[in-house]
């Protein structure tokens, strides 16, 4: 597949210059790729913070530059709150359950 055919439609002048039309629609489906890209991202970032026990709204500053670097730190290094809901539930190891003889 050749990769400037997409970049030929814009050029239809024998002179090189892009069409009006054609570069407004290129804009226009590389607009909602983004859109749709980004609102991809924010869902699947979601998910994997609700599932930690994090506030699903984390996932939206995995969109800024950087803090996102910080947000995936915390994620990675610190104990997620669904991990000490899980530690309390169980007990310690060793423990006879409530209710048991």
């Amino acid at each position: 597949m050749h990769f400037s055919a997409p970049l030929a439609l814009l050029f239809q002048n024998e002179n090189s210059a892009p069409s009006g039309a054609a570069l407004g629609a290129f804009l226009a489906a590389y607009g909602i790729f983004l859109i749709i890209v980004v609102v991809v991202t924010i869902v699947i970032y979601w998910r994997i913070a609700s599932k930690a026990g994090y506030p699903g709204a984390y996932s939206l500053l995995m969109l800024v530059p950087l803090v996102n670097l910080v947000i995936l730190l915390i994620f990675a290094f610190t104990e997620w709150p669904i991990e000490r809901e899980v530690r309390a539930l169980r007990g310690p190891i060793g423990r006879t359950p409530i209710g048991t003889v």
